[in-house]
């Protein structure tokens, strides 16, 4: 593995037999360690309530890698198997089980300035008691700890969570992953806007008519009904991901792309939300959903949900900003929409959708732009067209799948691509008045773009990547 200037560095991962961790963490941590992104000296401590050997550990890594993953065979498998570690017995208050050993073990390998990360893969229930461990067991002092969302499931859930984590940890050790802010699409965004004029000019309610950040995705929910019927699409993905993604569009330009400057910038409009109101949101349940295993007969989840968002700045002051996400609709989508207003001229036939930037977030990204040109031939005839620039084809980019990003940003110390305290606490107060007066919740039919009644937030626009018709 390549070396670099990163501290020596003890990795404890909770939850390290896990689903999330085998499908998601563990592959991660073995790609930071293809690109040469781990610390030139580290461990990571798989930490769980089994009983099993080190080696054993290493066999449930190199599984974990074969299925979701590309296997072992491209890589330093052989030097990063050496640096796994298992601590079991679990770890409570009351009993560190075998972490404290493992640790301590650790920080004599690699010295007592060894940074410490603690790294929560676990489902949220389980957050205060990891977090209140760590303090009883004098794991905290110095370190860095990493959760997983949602944090909070509710703004008393979130205020709860959050003094209990500020009463162990400063915020400034705290890193909340939102993976829609590790995407290489989503921080294109930066990019885009503030290294060219082109678009930073138009970055504003003089020349924008409405904002659209649409995710639908076509799977369902299956594998997890019973996790998701305590969550939804609002909890799961409005409060977290789409309005975080509505801040990158929406924030001042930083002082500096410094961490600080960024969060700064975010958290100021994040401020500027309006709180939704009931009739700002439509929320849908597609149809089958209750028979799944582990959904009541009457549930009333909600696996749709559509918000016109409004921001009460002077940048973005009158442009609604569309938000839409949904299980089991049309097609698998991750985009930002620009609409522009219609030119003012002579061409009058321009229509509502004429000019668009887009930006899709899937993948390394890419940027679609529509305009209107002259049809090829003898008239003055206008016809749609697209420019397309796929950001995965840059010269020598690398791109880095999003938790991939954000480890390596725990490991440096980045916390620009994490939602902090107050951010979080801004997205709640928005979405209060729709959790105090939970709109209804329709019916959709699989495959469909929704409920039709989510249209009518589009307005003239309508959703440009499809809607159901009634």
């Amino acid at each position: 593995m390549p070396e670099n200037d990163l501290s020596p560095t003890v990795f404890v991962l909770y939850g390290a037999t896990g689903d999330l961790a085998r499908r998601m963490v563990l592959p991660a941590f073995y790609q930071l360690a293809q690109h040469g992104l781990l610390p030139a000296d580290w461990r990571l401590i798989g930490s769980g309530r089994g009983e099993r050997s080190d080696e054993e550990f290493v066999e449930h890594v190199q599984g974990a890698l074969d299925e979701f993953a590309s296997g072992t065979g491209d890589g330093p498998w052989e030097e990063f198997s050496q640096r796994l570690r298992f601590a079991g017995g679990g770890f409570t208050e009351e009993d560190p089980g075998q972490l404290l050993d493992a640790v301590d073990t650790a920080r004599k390998e690699l010295g007592d300035e060894a940074q410490l990360v603690h790294y929560l893969s676990l489902p949220p229930k389980a957050f205060t008691g990891y977090t209140k461990a760590i303090g009883e067991h004098s794991l905290a002092n110095g370190a860095r700890i990493v959760y997983e969302k949602p944090f909070g499931a509710s703004p008393e859930g979130f205020r709860e969570l959050d003094e209990l984590v500020h009463s162990v940890f400063d915020e400034e050790q705290v890193f909340r992953i939102d993976h829609f802010l590790g995407k290489e699409g989503t921080q294109d965004l930066h990019a885009l806007r503030f290294a060219n004029g082109l678009f930073e000019h138009i970055w504003s309610r003089e020349h924008i008519a409405q904002v659209q950040i649409d995710v639908p995705e076509d799977l369902d929910v299956a594998d997890r009904a019973e996790f998701y019927d305590a969550t939804g699409a609002t909890l799961d993905m409005l409060v977290t991901h789409l309005f975080q993604v509505a801040a990158e569009v929406a924030m001042e330009p930083p002082v500096s792309f410094k961490a600080d400057d960024i969060l700064a910038a975010r958290e100021s409009v994040l401020a500027k939300f309006r709180p939704l109101q009931p009739e700002d949101v439509v929320l849908g349940q597609f149809e089958g959903y209750r028979e799944l295993d582990g959904v009541p007969d009457d549930s009333d989840t909600d696996t749709f949900v559509a918000a016109r968002l409004c921001i009460d700045s002077g940048r973005w002051r009158g442009v609604p900003f569309l938000l839409r996400t949904g299980k089991k609709m049309a097609a698998k989508q991750q985009r930002v929409s620009l609409i522009l207003h219609r030119p003012k001229g002579p061409v009058d036939d321009v229509p509502a959708n004429g000019n668009v930037v887009s930006l899709s977030l899937a993948g390394a990204g890419s940027v679609d732009i529509d305009v209107m040109a002259k049809k090829p031939g003898p008239d003055l005839a206008m016809a749609p067209a697209r420019v397309s620039l796929d950001l995965s084809k840059i010269p020598g980019g690398d791109p880095l799948p999003p938790y991939v990003s954000l480890i390596h940003d725990v490991l440096v110390g980045d916390r620009s691509l994490f939602t902090t305290s107050e951010g979080l606490a801004q997205t709640w107060r928005a979405l209060q008045p729709v959790l105090d007066a939970k709109p209804e919740v329709h019916p959709y039919a699989p495959g469909s773009w929704g409920p039709a009644a989510a249209n009518e937030l589009a307005g003239e626009h309508g959703w440009l990547l499809g809607q159901t018709e009634t």
